[in-house]
């Protein structure tokens, strides 16, 4: 096999944030006996679960606690085996609430018997597995898998981009992911190109990761020594840079096809997944267990262990950072997601959820942040930009509250990587100042709508003039 090809294409903007892989060469460690989990009703981009467990039930692992019953949503499986001690509703972490299902552990871990390998013969039969398992997005994003891989009949994908970047700062569970079960990974890219008729693979490894794509190589290989048969996987090295492992970045760099606003990467013949995703698949088509764990690092200054654990989902946070191995200062900051795109907590008593990929706890010294000072007009921001976008024009506008130039600006085009605020010299808020400029833009399109609506109604309950 020749050597991974390095891509052609460059995007526009970036920067290059310290990598901070403190864990890559750390193997993943099952965490158990937790004596509880919250498990959220809403785990992904789509209306919530409804409820299908009541106090004193006893569950197992894979058992159903949220069925899926309206487009857009995933059922939610119970990760430890015990009994529902409580259905109530809790502020998630991003401040909604919404309906919990509190389980306390009875240590056994049994898993539920109806959870087998699932008989797939035909394209829906696919569909349908996937939305049973409970899988989404596992790279963050959370979006329903099911329908990701079930587009429209004139947008089927001519080619699968698998996203092996992992560009985030601290983030090294996917690097863990690919070291361990590079087998699994195959076998779901396999599965995935069988199913949609997806001609081509091609995977991106940033090129500081050398040894995934030694790994990838080596597996394919062996895939054709087995098998005799030639599957078209490519591996191509990516420059290291943030935000490379963006979806419209990522299909940029990798096809020369540009997503435009406004559309999914459907739109140009793409389909982008995350390797902890394709692993998933791999692996549920051997065992039927559906998605009830999930690997994330740990890592942070106020640890006292960090590294890469599998824990179920809905355990508490502060349970798995005591799990861990706990902490050797009282933490600062405690942050859910990556440096660049993670949120900051305001409280760890919540269980987490299928999107999350990591928790970095931090002490005193690196969380001291400078106070704003007036933009400087220095462009900077402008530069990192990778969409293309004018952040400090969006922040003024928001701050202004001036949603026709938000509009104007595209802020809804932002994928809020946070390029622009690690780029000001002022540091400025700009990417928390876009959000509030979405959310501004957001309820003004649904106050016109109300509008539209309302007059609508009331010409048709007016009726024509007579002539």
């Amino acid at each position: 096999m020749p050597l991974p090809l390095r891509s052609l294409h460059a995007f526009a903007g970036g920067v290059h944030p310290l990598g901070n892989k403190n864990t890559d060469v750390l193997p993943s460690i099952h965490l158990h006996g937790f004596k509880e989990v919250e498990l959220l009703m809403q785990q992904h981009i789509g209306p919530p679960c409804t409820c299908v467990v009541k106090p004193g039930d006893h569950v197992d692992v894979g058992t159903l606690v949220g069925r899926a019953d309206k487009p857009m949503s995933v059922p939610i499986h119970s990760s430890i085996s015990g009994t529902v001690k409580e259905v109530h509703y809790v502020v998630s972490a991003n401040g909604a609430p919404v309906e919990a299902v509190r389980i306390e552990s009875d240590f056994n871990h049994t898993i539920n018997p109806f959870c087998k390998p699932p008989k797939v013969e035909s394209f829906e039969d696919f569909v349908q597995m996937i939305r049973d398992s409970g899988l989404v997005g596992l790279g963050g994003a959370a979006f329903p898998t099911y329908i990701k891989i079930n587009p429209p009949k004139n947008k089927m994908p001519d080619t699968l981009i698998v996203n092996a970047a992992e560009c985030e700062p601290y983030i090294t569970a996917d690097y863990r992911q690919i070291c361990e079960h590079p087998d699994d990974i195959i076998d779901g890219i396999l599965e995935v190109m069988k199913w949609l008729e997806i001609p081509k693979t091609i995977i991106g490894v940033e090129d500081n990761k050398p040894l995934v794509t030694r790994i990838f190589s080596h597996e394919i290989k062996k895939r054709i020594y087995k098998t005799g048969k030639h599957p078209d996987i490519e591996v191509r090295t990516l420059k290291t840079i943030y935000p490379q492992g963006a979806e419209k970045m990522l299909i940029y760099t990798l096809t020369g096809r540009k997503v435009p606003p406004g559309k999914l990467p459907i739109d140009v013949h793409t389909l982008v997944m995350n390797v902890s995703t394709l692993r998933f698949i791999g692996l549920y088509l051997k065992e039927g267990i559906p998605l009830t764990r999930k690997r994330m690092t740990l890592d942070g200054s106020a640890l006292n262990t960090p590294g890469n654990f599998i824990v179920p989902i809905g355990a508490r946070i502060q349970d798995i950072i005591e799990a861990a191995g706990g902490t050797r200062e009282e933490p600062k900051k405690i942050i859910m997601g990556g440096a660049m795109m993670g949120v900051a907590l305001d409280r760890i008593d919540h269980g987490i959820i299928k999107a999350n990929n990591a928790i970095l706890v931090f002490g005193s010294e690196e969380t001291t942040l400078p106070p704003e000072s007036p933009c400087i007009r220095c462009a900077r921001c402008v530069n990192s930009c990778p969409m293309d976008l004018i952040p400090c024009g969006i922040d003024k506008a928001t701050r202004l509250r001036d949603t026709e130039m938000l509009e104007k600006y595209h802020v809804m085009d932002c994928i809020e990587c946070g390029c622009c605020t690690y780029a000001c010299p002022s540091k400025r808020f700009l990417t928390q100042s876009i959000k509030n400029g979405k959310v501004m833009v957001r309820a003004e399109r649904a106050r016109i709508k109300k509008e539209q609506e309302l007059l609508a109604a009331s010409q048709q309950k007016g009726g024509s003039s007579p002539s």
